[in-house]
């Protein structure tokens, strides 16, 4: 399987019709046609952290409308793809033969960086679906680390799946987003892959790396994606490129 790491909007604007979220929302809604259909997917959203890797557990993951200030619809939503019990041992067990100490979440629900880019790209919610953390640390290493132990799973059907931004700060500029971008773009696409690693482990030294990330949660599931397709996929394709809030944001496929 291909690996896919994609920016999911601000909030659940994408799935509201507004007018700077169109064309990330027409991305969302067609980019299943470049995959193959996925057995599950692990979903690795921005938005859930944990001091150690925790892996959705449940059976019937509930909602959590994890935004404020929106219609009272956004937050009856509901995205009824079931979980994996099974996926989530068989995460739990490839993290811990890497010695990677990890838990299983019975109780964690489907956050708005897994649920709105799924009701777009999977809006028949009939592929079940598993989320992995990110770690508190926010360390890089410790993130490509957790992508090469799950590495295998996209050899079994299972759909991996990086949700958060490319650039994710409210005071930059589009000079900002459009340097971090290019230097992302060039890093992923067009860079020997030892040099690739180097890069992302020292990611903070980008052009305006900290003008886009100020907290890099919504750059490290990408590194998570990084670590699962190194080995087999060196280099990534960008197959998205768009402004969000007049600022740059890119969407890569590792095939």
């Amino acid at each position: 399987m291909p690996i896919l790491y994609l920016p999911h909007g601000g909030g659940p604007m994408p799935l509201l019709d507004e007018p700077g979220h169109q064309d990330l929302t027409a991305f969302l809604k067609s980019v299943h046609k470049q995959l193959p259909a996925p057995k599950a997917i692990l979903m690795i959203s921005a938005h859930w952290e944990s001091h150690i890797a925790a892996i959705s557990s449940a059976l019937q993951p509930q909602m959590i409308y994890d935004y404020g200030g929106f219609p009272a619809a956004c937050y009856k939503y509901q995205y009824p793809a079931p979980g994996e019990p099974s996926l989530a041992q068989n995460v739990a067990d490839l993290l811990r033969a890497h010695d990677i100490h990890c838990n299983l979440d019975q109780h964690r629900g489907y956050d708005h960086g897994t649920f709105v880019p799924l009701m777009l790209m999977y809006p028949e919610a009939n592929i079940p679906v598993v989320q992995l953390s990110l770690l508190h640390s926010l360390d890089p290493a410790k993130h490509i680390a957790l992508g090469q132990a799950i590495a295998s799973l996209r050899e079994q059907g299972i759909l991996i799946i990086g949700s958060g931004m490319s650039f994710h700060e409210r005071n930059g500029s589009l000079e900002h987003s459009a340097a971090f971008d290019d230097w992302l773009t060039e890093t992923l696409v067009a860079t020997p892959i030892e040099e690739t690693i180097n890069r992302l482990l020292n990611w903070e030294l980008a052009p305006s790396a900290r003008d886009c990330h100020r907290r890099e949660d919504h750059l490290l599931p990408m590194h998570i994606c990084f670590g699962a397709a190194m080995k087999r996929t060196e280099s990534a394709e960008k197959i998205y490129s768009g402004l969000l809030f007049g600022k740059r944001i890119s969407g890569f496929l590792w095939r």
